[in-house]
């Protein structure tokens, strides 16, 4: 095994989280249901977007609230910060498409494609940069800093 310490976990809030995301994905989901109601033909006028495909809306914030529970949940349980906690999240929510669907097969469909995918990206993220550094770390690495020997020969 590696000499780096194991850094220790922090607890994530899952209900915060989760209606945050929930909140964002919601977002998105009227985005796309202004879009499917903008290019669709109807009588429904502009409120269309909610009457007509506003499921689309509720779709968008389950599934996100949906990864944001379920992968929070599982890295408390686990107490472990690492791609399994997001390819769980993601399952839950492709199984939840699924189930929007009336179909199992597509749910579990859903499951395996939508968490091996979030599984593998969030493993080739850990990959891409050091293990334990962190954003701040990596910036100050990045930029210059000034000297100490240069900074007292000013003062001189």
């Amino acid at each position: 095994m590696s000499d780096s310490p194991v850094p220790a976990y922090d607890p994530k809030p899952s209900l915060k989280y989760a209606s945050a995301i929930g909140l964002q994905a919601g977002a998105v989901g009227v985005f796309v249901s202004a879009i499917q109601n903008a290019l669709g033909t109807h009588s429904n006028g502009a409120m269309g977007f909610v009457t007509r495909t506003g499921g689309t809306i509720a779709l968008f914030a389950g599934m996100g609230a949906t990864f944001a529970l379920t992968e929070s949940i599982v890295a408390n349980q686990r107490r472990k910060d690492d791609p399994l906690n997001g390819a769980a999240g993601a399952c839950a929510a492709g199984f939840l498409a699924g189930i929007r669907a009336r179909s199992i097969p597509m749910a579990l469909g859903g499951c395996v494609v939508l968490g091996t995918t979030m599984g593998v990206f969030d493993y080739s993220g850990q990959l891409s940069g050091e293990p334990g550094v962190t954003q701040e770390e990596r910036r100050r690495r990045f930029f210059k800093q000034p000297s100490q020997k240069s900074s007292t020969e000013a003062t001189e």
